[in-house]
C-alpha cells in the first residue's frame, strides 16, 4: 500500500507522483535536510520544534498527513519555485542511487505541482 499525490482535475490521464509511505517519508526528510532542518525535530513527527519557527516555502508538504487532504492550487505554486531551485542545483549522481531517486521524485512533483497551477485545481493526497 502507498501513497500518491495527484490533481484534483477528475482526468485520469493527469501526471501523479507516487511512494510507499516509507518512501514518503524519506523524500520528505530529505528534503527538510536540504531546507536546513530536521523533520524528526518538528512538532508532528517527534520533536516539540514549532513549524513557524522554519522559513520554507515547503512547508504545506513536510507538515501534511499522509494520507487525506489536500493542497491549495496557492500553496502549489509557492512550492514550485522552491522545488524547482532544489532541481536545478542537484545534479543526479549516477554513483549516488538514493540522490538520483530524490530528484526524481521532486521532477515528477514539479509535473503535478504545474498541472494543478495550471488548472487551478487542488493537489490531493490518496
Amino acid at each position: 500500500m502507498g501513497l500518491m499525490l495527484f490533481p484534483g482535475d477528475d482526468d485520469v490521464a493527469s501526471p501523479d507522483v507516487s511512494w510507499s509511505y516509507t518512501g514518503f517519508s524519506m523524500f520528505r526528510r530529505w528534503l527538510a535536510r536540504v531546507e536546513g532542518f530536521a523533520l524528526a525535530e518538528m512538532d508532528g513527527f517527534g520533536g516539540d520544534r514549532q513549524w513557524s519557527s522554519v522559513s520554507t516555502t515547503l512547508a504545506p508538504l513536510l507538515n501534511h498527513p499522509d494520507h487525506e487532504g489536500d493542497l491549495t492550487p496557492a500553496q502549489c505554486a509557492a512550492m514550485l519555485p522552491r522545488l524547482e531551485e532544489i532541481l536545478n542545483q542537484r545534479e543526479p549522481d549516477d554513483s549516488d542511487p538514493v540522490l538520483r531517486r530524490r530528484i526524481e521524485d521532486v521532477s515528477e512533483l514539479i509535473t503535478v505541482l504545474r498541472v494543478c497551477v495550471g488548472k487551478d485545481v487542488e493537489l490531493l493526497f490518496g
